[in-house]
């Protein structure tokens, strides 16, 4: 796998420490926040490639608004929702509104570990996909794509 960063959230502080500790044992760049809100306000910061999100957490939103929200903010970032309850609905749900896959606690490090590596491949799959639009667009229309980046900065 190549390099990518990945955010943990969960609300289990033990369970959440132990996986960022054996992920970066692995030389994989991972935070792990331990509420949705905090999630969200680190996404306003900076990007990661895969989200792994409890589907239940304490405080005011939930996993599956999270979700929402993360896929609005960062609509490439592949999300892995982790339940504790074999919640079937739930879960479809999330796959519903852009989650990646979703995987049943407690999970084996190597499982989260595939998934991981499933969904940045995924993620990187679309970004070429983009990066490609964009150069034969730029070849075919070279001054619609500098004034759309002229547009682009002098909105607020």
């Amino acid at each position: 796998m190549d390099y990518f960063s990945i955010l943990i959230v969960d609300d289990e502080v033990d369970f959440l420490e132990t996986i960022v500790k054996r992920l970066q044992k692995r030389n994989i760049d991972t935070t792990g926040v331990t509420s949705a809100e905090k999630a969200l306000a680190l996404m306003d910061q900076r990007l990661f490639d895969v989200v792994v999100l409890d589907i239940k957490l304490p405080g005011g939103m939930d996993g599956i608004e999270a979700l929402r929200e993360m896929k609005r903010k960062a609509p490439l970032t592949e999300v892995i929702l982790l339940t504790g309850h074999a919640s079937v609905e739930t879960s479809i749900e999330g796959m519903k509104l852009g989650a990646f896959d979703y995987l049943l606690k407690p999970v084996k490090l190597e499982d989260l570990l595939v998934k991981i590596g499933e969904a940045f491949e995924k993620k990187d799959v679309h970004e070429q996909k983009i990066r490609k639009a964009k150069i034969q667009e730029l070849m075919r229309f070279p001054g619609r794509v500098f004034q759309q980046e002229k547009d682009e900065k002098k909105k607020p």
